[in-house]
């Protein structure tokens, strides 16, 4: 089974998000671009995992869920990776937000106590919108330049849990994304 763990999105906010990015996909229509239903925040990826995995995994997170309360993530601006002169993925960003970073860790954490491998690299909050195979040519890195710096995208949601997750490979379309498990992170504080 190939996981990941994953902060969904709400519809509308992944609705926005995907017509915001447009102009990018215009320029870039040979990338592959995530459809709308599938564009998440990932956290961690786990790679192939047996299925006898699936539990000691969901129990995990909710032991890191149940020491985080909810956050309100906010979205704004494209990008790519490494960069837009020599774009790999095309992004969505995620404001840095102290309380993310500290999730991911603990996630790395806990998921490294149950033999999965540590990732090791900073944590850079995404929603990816697309990965490009094919090296663009230097205008259509100019006109990817300009199209992100259109994308005027902003939005915010509220993280409620963290979501073990299932890519389904072989379905029409590309992978089908499913929800093994939910852990449920602690309501936010009414404290200021």
């Amino acid at each position: 089974m190939r996981l990941f763990v994953a902060i969904n999105l709400p519809d509308a906010l992944r609705r926005a998000a995907f017509d915001a990015a447009a102009p990018l996909r215009e320029v870039l229509s040979r990338a592959s671009w995530v459809p709308e239903a599938r564009l998440h925040l990932t956290v961690k990826f786990l790679g192939e995992r047996a299925e006898s995995d699936v539990a000691l995994l969901a129990d995990t997170l909710l032991s890191v869920a149940a020491g985080h309360r909810a956050m309100t993530l906010r979205l704004a601006g494209a990008g790519a990776f490494p960069n837009l002169r020599r774009p790999r993925v095309v992004w969505i960003g995620v404001d840095p937000d102290p309380r993310l970073e500290l999730l991911h860790h603990d996630v790395e954490e806990a998921l490294a106590g149950v033999g999965v491998e540590l990732e090791g690299k900073p944590f850079r909050p995404h929603l990816t919108l697309g990965r490009v195979r094919e090296a663009p040519t230097p205008d259509q890195r100019r006109a990817l330049a300009q199209a992100a710096r259109r994308v005027r995208f902003e939005g915010e949601a509220q993280v409620e849990s963290l979501d073990l997750m299932q890519s389904v490979m072989g379905a029409p379309g590309g992978p089908r994304y499913e929800r093994l498990a939910a852990a449920p992170l602690r309501p936010p504080s009414s404290h200021p």
